[in-house]
């Protein structure tokens, strides 16, 4: 195996965080600001790409880091190695309440494809790059632009995704709709495009946009409850509404503050 071998386990139920074991001289590489708390002699590093070691040279680095960018990411990867000589643990934790995932690359043909934000960390050897949606339809309204990522390799890797976590084997042939912002992830062999609701009436009033994600077999995909986009839509409406705190649960709303001379 080119990926270093890594142990893990996971804590909680709708906070989660893994911790992972490391061996004297085996590493794990994340995004900045993922760690979550590490043992003595686990020394950080923060490097350009993914520490993969696939690329040599600074301009394929540079290279590797500017097509990080494109996914919504930081230029630098953090790679934390145990330089002690007992086994040490370091812990990392989802930026949002849901699901961790662990998945082995090695079992799934050596390539996933996921949404952007979605990888937390993986073992070294990893490697972390972008995969374009070929067609404009599916780049135009996929709900994640024309990249997205994709984790090669040998090794373990951990998404996060919000809420519940489903994962479904799709039969060769065998068709899924989900919402453009549920797909957490899939494998290499999946294949992936956009779908029009259909009826403009359903669009416009349906509340679940214009346009599906429609996942074809053979292949496992990964489906998540809550978006992050959508948790986030409600609390800004939640927030816009509010008229500080006064009130808040009452029907009458800012017309009971307005009625209690609150708003001047």
């Amino acid at each position: 195996m080119n990926a270093h071998e890594i142990d893990y386990k996971l804590f909680g139920d709708d906070m989660q965080f893994v911790e992972i074991e490391l061996d004297p001289a085996e590493s794990v590489i994340a995004e900045a600001g993922g760690m979550m708390m590490m043992e003595d002699n686990i020394e950080m590093e923060t490097l350009f790409g993914d520490g993969s070691g696939e690329t040599s040279g600074l301009f394929n680095k540079l290279m590797g880091a500017g097509k990080r960018v494109l996914t919504g990411e930081s230029l630098f990867m953090t790679v934390y190695t145990n330089i002690g000589a007992q086994k040490r643990k370091i812990s990392f934790a989802s930026p949002f309440p849901g699901k961790i995932i662990p998945v082995d690359l090695d079992e799934l043909g050596g390539k996933l494809i996921c949404q952007k934000n979605a990888f937390l960390c993986a073992a070294k050897g990893v490697s972390i790059g972008i995969d374009f949606q070929k067609k404009l339809g599916t780049g135009f309204f996929g709900g994640e632009g024309f990249i997205m990522q994709k984790l090669e390799g040998d090794g373990l890797a951990f998404l996060h995704a919000g809420g519940t976590i489903v994962e479904r084997k799709l039969a060769p042939g065998e068709r899924l709709k989900v919402d453009t912002g549920c797909l957490v992830a899939m494998t290499k062999d999946v294949h992936y495009n956009i779908e029009y609701v259909g009826k403009v009436k359903t669009a416009l009033f349906g509340g679940e946009g214009l346009f599906f994600a429609t996942l074809s077999g053979p292949g496992t995909v990964w489906i998540q409850s809550l978006p992050f986009s959508r948790l986030a839509d409600r609390v800004l409406s939640s927030a816009v509404s509010s008229t500080g705190g006064k009130g808040e649960g009452s029907i009458l709303g800012s017309l009971g503050n307005l009625l209690n001379g609150d708003n001047r």
